[in-house]
């Protein structure tokens, strides 16, 4: 950690220069004499990423920043929030601390909490700007979480993992026995120090296989941001042997989409079907990825287009975890009757459907953008349709 980056000059060139042109400005030249191009250049990058990610820190006085990749693998304040609010009590160890913003959120929860992080520079990054951010009742331990957890030895109320998932290439991995430290292999370790132990995952893991790896799973929360999946949070409770609840969540700027249900439901829930009604639903991400489709159908009482359109329909107007519309009209998958309707630009989706969203654009001669949102799916006839729709 170069604590000539926090001097006050360096800091205002680089709040001057955050919308800068990076190749422009190393070819200008930096005109620092005790800090190099490459690192100065480097917290100009990292904080960038930050204005939207980590408002925060971005929009805090001295913060240092670590490199970008650090900055890409942590979590955003809008989920580290999310996490936040599922936990409560006196203490709570974070075994893999990184940049530390699920770690700031969790202090505002919990009374003391412990931050472990192995790389020693971007420990003292991290114990350097909770002064900044006025945080007191955080400990940053330089430490493998592991060997801290074993050495301090005591109970703590949780216990947060977020395994890296890059190998030592730095190549990109997922599944949770390729992952850093490998959670199946300890489990039982962090359950032995900790009641409730939650997990953080990629998204990408695949809910049944994934529980067949873990024990005592008490919820799973699929949690998405402006309707894209960011992360799994599976939840362990020492000695839980009950159902598995699955919560999917859709954070947006105002709102939450939320939507529960038991992860057996699905197999026991029968779904309803209907051709096209006034009203046409998409689910989020979120329970498209908890594969909820049935019980969204069984839940809502609304029924499905087909079993595997993943699209719903009603005749009045519902409360929906999704984006809803207004169908205008329905027609028949054809080029003559839809060259009848002479739309020229609209949002094309596909759902359950034999071309892709670019082949449609191309045979059809549909521009991107507008207000009209084309759905190309197929109802429970097996007929190929358009769905003409308003957004609500």
């Amino acid at each position: 950690m170069n604590s000539e980056i926090l001097n006050t000059e360096i800091q205002a060139f680089i709040n001057k220069n955050l919308k800068a042109d990076i190749n422009t400005l190393l070819l200008k030249g930096i005109p620092f004499s005790t800090i190099d191009s490459k690192t100065l250049v480097a917290q100009i990058e990292a904080k960038k990423r930050c204005e939207k990610k980590l408002p925060t820190w971005y929009n805090s006085q001295q913060i240092y920043y670590p490199n970008k990749l650090n900055i890409e693998q942590t979590s955003s304040e809008a989920t580290a929030n999310y996490k936040a609010n599922l936990v409560s009590g006196e203490s709570l160890i974070d075994i893999t601390g990184g940049f530390g913003v699920d770690t700031f959120y969790f202090s505002k929860q919990i009374k003391k909490v412990t931050h472990c992080e192995i790389d020693t520079e971007l420990s003292q990054i991290v114990k350097h700007n909770y002064k900044k951010l006025k945080v007191n009742n955080i400990e940053c331990l330089n430490e493998n979480g592991i060997d801290a957890l074993k050495r301090i030895n005591q109970q703590f109320d949780w216990l947060y993992v977020d395994p890296s998932r890059r190998d030592n290439t730095q190549k990109k991995v997922f599944l949770l026995t390729d992952c850093e430290p490998n959670v199946k292999t300890f489990q039982g370790l962090f359950l032995k120090y900790s009641e409730n132990v939650m997990v953080k995952t990629s998204p990408l893991l695949d809910l049944k296989a994934t529980l067949s790896d873990l024990n005592h799973v008490k919820e799973i929360h699929i949690v998405a941001l402006n309707n894209e999946v960011k992360e799994l949070l599976w939840i362990l409770e020492r000695d839980y042997k009950d159902e598995v609840l699955v919560k999917s969540v859709n954070l947006r700027k105002e709102t939450q989409q939320l939507f529960d249900f038991m992860i057996t439901e699905e197999s026991r829930n029968h779904a309803l079907f209907s051709l096209p009604l006034t009203y046409l639903y998409e689910p989020n991400v979120s329970i498209l990825k908890a594969g909820a489709f049935n019980t969204v159908s069984a839940k809502l009482n609304i029924p499905k287009l087909h079993q595997h359109s993943h699209l719903y329909t009603s005749k009045d107007l519902i409360d929906f975890p999704g984006r809803r519309f207004k169908i205008e009209k329905q027609i028949p998958f054809n080029k003559k009757s839809f060259a009848k309707e002479k739309i020229s630009k609209a949002n094309v989706t596909t759902r359950n459907f034999p071309l892709s969203v670019g082949d449609i654009r191309k045979k059809l001669k549909i521009k991107d953008g507008g207000s009209l949102y084309l759905f190309f799916t197929t109802n429970f006839n097996d007929e190929k349709l358009i769905l003409i729709c308003s957004k609500i």
